[in-house]
């Protein structure tokens, strides 16, 4: 089994040229099947970084409140503020954009950043356990669903897992959904 750092490299370069071939719109197309049975629910989706499959364009056309994720600080869980298409931002941690505004939205569906993933449900983030801690806290108040949005070839075949890794609900990528 490999480290988490070289799973990190190995799916970044597996990204770089997934994200240069015009694959967006095809999981965002996906994105949009996956959320329609949730409609209306508060949804927190996330402003791309880095070579990040975009989720913009169904993050605007959502018909409940949206919230994009705001790092508090190491060790804690995200905090969730109100986005609209073109609300006031900031530059967050890590080059995230952030509302302006701090209007909490607490998600019931979360579409969630990740490095990579496995057939199992299982996803590599950057390595700060930032949606672990997020998505067991809000578990425990009640369901959550948390939707990994990627590109299909950030698929490992396994990745280096963790006692505290929360598992997705559902998979989506350019190559269709799965849900586990």
């Amino acid at each position: 089994m490999m480290s988490k750092d070289a799973a990190r490299k190995a799916a970044f370069a597996r990204r770089k040229p997934a994200h240069g071939a015009g694959l967006d719109a095809a999981a965002q197309r996906h994105l949009r099947d996956c959320l329609s049975q949730h409609r209306g629910k508060p949804l927190a989706g996330y402003m791309p970084i880095r070579t990040e499959v975009d989720p913009v364009p169904v993050m605007a056309d959502w018909d409940g409140p949206v919230g994009v994720p705001v790092i508090q600080g190491a060790g804690q869980p995200l905090l969730f503020h109100r986005w609209t298409q073109g609300c006031d931002m900031v530059e967050g941690p890590f080059g995230a954009r952030v509302p302006a505004a701090q209007e909490p939205v607490v998600p019931q569906v979360l579409i969630v950043p990740l490095v990579a993933f496995d057939a199992r449900g299982f996803r590599l983030g950057y390595g700060g356990g930032f949606y672990d801690r997020t998505l067991e806290g809000l578990r425990a108040r009640g369901p959550v669903v948390a939707i990994g949005f990627a590109f299909a070839a950030q698929e490992a075949a396994e990745l280096p897992l963790e006692p505290t890794d929360q598992p997705l609900d559902a998979m989506v990528t350019d190559a269709g959904v799965t849900w586990f």
